[in-house]
């Protein structure tokens, strides 16, 4: 996100020296981690992110009813979702994103996740609702509720928002098969969760996703170039829509096992680049993310057709390898994975999670990946991804947790309108759009902690700003957040 920043201290820590041998080995800082109560933790956060009109069984009790009457400016009901991180904007891509994640976060760790299966579930469908809204025009999917302009000149509660709730989509005219393809896998994807739970709506979100993909494939296009005035800087469109469409692809063949959509990775694996960036994960860049999932298939001996995949997808584990030279992959002095640009743990969590499926993935078929002189077990993968997570969790040079409300020392001044502004039952009247900059201004901490946000984290240093300014360092997103409750679930089963 775009945002001016301003000068504020920065937490440093005391040794930045950290060999990669202790970044692996080394005694924890923390004895032992709770990982069950991080687990609940990381799953709440999502609650305090919801728009559109709260349920009786809201747990989060400082946020109220926002935006209901998003869409209304298009003659379509858009309420409900997710605000992305510590704004009011409803971004649809990195919402869909989320969703993906989120969901198989419960396809391969739910049997982890004990009682908090069923708040997970719900995280789910809370986006899957909105999406299937957002979607329910043929040859149309509205990609974005607000004006992230008009927002970001803003320091509001989402239950005061008297920005512009513009409304933004994507046609056959106006294509945007980026965005497109990662709701199609995003609904595709949850119509696997949904099995078990509700048949009905499960058939709703894969019929659904076959649509959306079919118009994505069909109109193809990058929607920051039909929306460019909307959408970037925010969420542009860097790495193409090409990765996106073998994206859905991959999930709509695990969802349906319909041959058609092997074929159509098979026969578009070079025109759709699958070979591009594999250690890339996120919002933006599906490339490892396809490499791992359709790797599944060739380790169960099911698809030797989808070899390439595994050859890339081991490519990506080795270039994470401490030690291991690679321009795209660093790690700070503490042992985090560092990529330039701004909200590091999001790379953090993505990439720690596609360690940990592909570890058990390669458990079950009882295989390693060759490194050149080394190979990668799957304990190593295992052990790597567990690094990460308490790494998160407290055991840093800092000895800070970055997920707010789990230890005792956690950020206190997170970038979150609704976190740093008083609450509505606090402060009953409204606070205007520059009302709310001396909160942002402000030293003290926030009045309401969002329980389970996991902020965009140190920097290349391990130094940390808890400072709301700095956004890139202390705002919380939702796609921070869903890897990690894959993570989490595994290894409150598994320490």
């Amino acid at each position: 996100m775009a945002r001016k920043s301003f000068s504020s201290p920065v937490i440093f820590p005391a040794v930045l020296a950290v060999s990669f041998a202790s970044l692996l080995f080394a005694n924890p800082i923390i004895a032992s981690h709770d990982y069950r109560d991080a687990l609940r933790k990381s799953i709440l956060f999502f609650e305090g992110q919801r728009s559109g009109r709260l349920p009786p069984d809201q747990r989060v009790k400082w946020r109220r009813d926002s935006a209901l009457r998003d869409g209304s400016t298009a003659g379509v009901d858009l309420t409900g979702g997710y605000y992305d991180a510590g704004d009011n904007v409803k971004f649809g891509f990195p919402m869909a994103f989320t969703t993906t994640l989120l969901a198989w976060s419960i396809i391969d760790f739910g049997r982890n996740m004990g009682p908090e299966l069923k708040n997970a579930v719900k995280a789910v469908k809370w986006s899957t609702d909105y999406l299937l809204k957002a979607t329910s025009k043929p040859g149309v999917v509205y990609v974005q509720v607000g004006d992230a302009f008009s927002d970001h000149s803003c320091w509001e509660r989402p239950e005061d928002m008297d920005t512009l709730r513009t409304v933004y989509k994507i046609d056959n005219a106006h294509p945007g098969s980026d965005v497109a393809g990662e709701t199609a896998a995003a609904l595709a994807a949850a119509s696997i969760v949904f099995r078990s739970h509700d048949t009905a709506y499960s058939r709703l979100l894969l019929n659904r996703a076959v649509r959306v993909f079919n118009f994505a494939d069909k109109h193809r296009g990058a929607y920051s170039s039909s929306l460019h005035a909307a959408v970037c800087p925010f969420y542009c469109d860097v790495n193409g829509y090409q990765d996106e469409l073998l994206w859905a692809a991959a999930w709509l063949l695990k969802a349906s096992r319909r041959r058609g959509y092997r074929e159509y990775i098979v026969k578009n694996e070079v025109v759709l680049r699958a070979g591009d960036t594999i250690n890339e994960f996120g919002w933006d860049n599906k490339h490892a993310g396809i490499n791992v999932l359709i790797s599944k298939e060739v380790l169960m001996g099911k698809a030797e057709y989808f070899e390439s995949f595994k050859q890339n997808a081991d490519g990506f584990i080795c270039s994470l390898l401490p030690g291991v030279s690679h321009p795209q992959v660093q790690y700070s002095p503490g042992g985090l994975i560092f990529k330039p640009g701004g909200s590091n743990m999001q790379h953090v969590t993505s990439l720690s999670f596609l360690l940990l499926v592909y570890s058990n993935y390669l458990s079950h078929a009882n295989k390693v990946v060759p490194c050149g002189e080394t190979t990668a077990s799957p304990a190593l993968l295992k052990q790597l991804a567990k690094r990460q997570v308490n790494y998160i969790l407290g055991d840093n040079p800092l000895g800070l947790s970055y997920m707010v409300g789990y230890g005792s020392r956690f950020p206190r001044r997170i970038h979150h309108r609704g976190s740093s502004l008083p609450s509505v039952a606090a402060h009953p009247a409204r606070i205007g759009c520059k009302a709310g900059s001396r909160y942002f201004l402000s030293p003290n901490p926030n009045p309401n902690l969002l329980v389970g946000a996991v902020v965009g984290g140190p920097n290349i240093s391990d130094a940390f700003p808890d400072s709301r300014p700095y956004f890139q360092e202390s705002e919380p997103t939702t796609y921070i957040n869903a890897p990690l409750v894959g993570l989490l679930a595994f290894f409150s089963v598994h320490p």
